[in-house]
């Protein structure tokens, strides 16, 4: 079991009284055990039985994934591979704080989620065959500096070494053999991708087919439960709802079952949840690929001004509807910056090229810079306005970040703030700025099937 609680709080003898006493007696914060601990020659101590390892995501990233292993010192498991997985997450899954914070303040701070979560899980793998494994999204580690770092380097490393600690305390006083997989960064690894599944299965001689889906599950709290009402010691309560659904999302990704703590170890309801982005709104059609009619060509010559948030779609279309009909793309991705966007619209139009500004344009101030470059070209402007909600943006991001089949430009993920900071300069755009028409697009997957198995998966 883990340590109590750090002292910290006072007891009636530390009132002050009036007079003091003539001599008061400190009482010492050394344990008898401590003392005995210290005597101890090296060699009889008990040993850590946990192994730290580190992965990175492909050869040419630093490692982002911190793995523990503990081994029982008596562990016989007669060469056989289980192939029923029992996975959880860590932390408010099978552990909570001790002192009650959101965070743990150290390394002792923690005690079992519930009284029943240590036998629960021994009965898994003992009785019931199971290969036990934790997956914890661990976004405050870090686990290598990147060049110019200027943050406090010590407490960095001392967050990891305090997580790596209180692990070890869990495994051991679990005594099974047991994994623990912790996602530092914001790649593969990170649920809801599928990163750290594969590395279980990787790490314990699984081909991902071999697994036993059917019988394999994920117990986690972040299952994008909404708010409610619910009762402890007779009185009702508000719930908060859940601060993401990443967990249930990569119970789906992976194939298996999910369940709440609350479901599994109480045996309570499920309550109702929701997702922002949810792939059952976003079925595969066959038909989608070859969409025609989303854009006509109405002009000789035209400037074609884009407007929608990173993620919206916007490149897809230039390739697969504008390239087709002879339009130069002009995007600031590429060339850096909106005075050499205007340069190169500039030199594309002389030609009598048709252009597209493949930007997000997103207010009205931006996008008179193009209406008067046209005024001035003597051509007709029209405004595609893509109409895709910022999750499905953040989705499609994260899609394309991370599988280069659908990234030929290798675009890096976006920070959240590029999202909101559209989001917060956002205008509509109307005719009246001097555009010839408005034409709404809303986004639809559009590809083949291989694509959309890729694509159709949770990676926020």
């Amino acid at each position: 079991m883990p340590p109590s609680s750090p002292p910290g709080k006072r007891n009636a003898t530390d009132v002050p009284i009036s007079p003091p006493p003539l001599k008061r007696t400190l009482q010492s914060g050394t344990t008898k055990t401590a003392v005995a601990n210290f005597f101890t020659p090296t060699s009889q101590k008990p040993k850590d039985r946990t192994a730290w390892s580190q992965r990175a995501p492909n050869d040419a990233a630093p490692a982002t994934l911190l793995v523990g292993r503990y081994l029982p010192d008596v562990h016989d498991e007669n060469g056989s591979v289980r192939r029923k997985i029992a996975a959880f997450d860590l932390d408010s899954t099978l552990i909570a704080t001790s002192s009650g914070k959101k965070h743990a303040g150290n390394a002792t701070d923690w005690k079992w989620w519930d009284s029943c979560v240590p036998g629960r899980l021994r009965e898994l793998h003992q009785a019931q065959g199971y290969q036990i494994v934790i997956l914890s999204n661990q976004g405050g580690l870090m686990l290598h500096f990147e060049p110019g770092y200027k943050g406090p380097k010590a407490s960095a490393q001392k967050r990891v070494n305090e997580f790596k600690q209180k692990c070890s305390a869990v495994l051991s006083s679990l005594d099974l053999p047991t994994s623990v997989y912790a996602a530092t960064g914001r790649d593969m690894y990170r649920k809801p991708r599928p990163g750290m599944w594969r590395a279980v299965c990787d790490d314990y001689g699984l081909a991902e087919d071999e697994v036993d889906l059917a019988n394999s599950f994920f117990v986690g709290d972040a299952g994008g439960r909404i708010a409610g009402l619910g009762t402890g010691g007779g009185n009702v309560k508000a719930i908060a709802k859940d601060f993401s659904c990443s967990d249930r999302n990569f119970a789906h990704n992976v194939g298996i079952a999910y369940k709440t703590p609350e479901e599994f170890f109480l045996g309570q309801k499920p309550r109702d949840f929701h997702r922002d982005f949810d792939l059952a709104s976003h079925p595969f059609e066959e038909a989608s690929l070859g969409a025609s009619g989303l854009f006509e060509k109405k002009n000789k010559q035209d400037i074609v001004l884009y407007c929608g948030p990173p993620g919206a779609g916007k490149s897809t279309f230039y390739w697969r509807h504008l390239k087709p009909l002879g339009y130069e793309r002009v995007n600031q991705d590429t060339l850096k910056s909106r005075d050499k966007c205007v340069q190169a619209a500039r030199e594309l139009m002389a030609g009598g090229s048709s252009i597209v500004v493949d930007n997000t344009n997103p207010d009205p101030d931006v996008r008179a810079v193009w209406v008067d470059l046209a005024k001035k070209a003597k051509l007709p402007i029209r405004c595609l306005w893509f109409r895709t909600p910022l999750h499905l943006c953040e989705h499609n991001d994260a899609v394309r970040a991370h599988n280069k089949v659908l990234n030929p430009e290798a675009r890096q993920g976006l920070p959240k703030l590029a999202f909101t900071g559209f989001a917060s300069r956002f205008k509509e755009p109307k005719v009246q700025e001097g555009f010839q028409d408005v034409t709404e697009i809303h986004f639809k997957f559009r590809g083949t099937r291989e694509e959309f198995d890729t694509w159709g998966r949770y990676w926020t």
